[in-house]
């Protein structure tokens, strides 16, 4: 499988589990990893016959911005979702890191590497 990837791509939002999270916008760093067949568009080279980088990014950055929750847990699973829903990608993986959220720590987040059947199971079979 191909993949496309955008790494580094820095968002600001409001997350956390305690009050003064939910006060400061902070820089979340996501990396996304996006399984897809590039070979129509590398014959075409049309960008409509692959995933749009600029499109990928703008939805993340919108959605990430205006999605308030506790844990990155609910926030990659969210985002995940929409990205099936709204983009022709097979497979998935996804890494949202929080810097600064622990003192002494260089890096934490997490991590989820997820398939479009995945949620055809939970009601969504992710068609465009």
């Amino acid at each position: 499988m191909d993949k496309i990837f955008l790494r580094g791509l820095e968002v600001e939002t409001l997350i956390g589990i305690h009050a003064w999270e939910q006060r400061t916008p902070r820089p979340l760093i996501l990396d996304l990893e996006m399984g897809t067949d590039i070979r129509e568009a590398a014959s075409s080279d049309r960008v409509r016959d692959t995933i749009d980088y600029a499109a990928v990014t703008a939805m993340v950055v919108e959605f990430v911005g205006k999605t308030h929750v506790g844990l990155l847990e609910t926030l990659a699973e969210r985002l995940s979702r929409q990205l099936f829903q709204q983009f022709p990608i097979l497979s998935l993986r996804l890494a949202i890191n929080k810097p600064g959220a622990l003192s002494g720590v260089k890096a934490m987040g997490v991590e989820i590497d997820r398939r479009r059947e995945d949620y055809a199971a939970c009601g969504f079979g992710g068609n465009r």
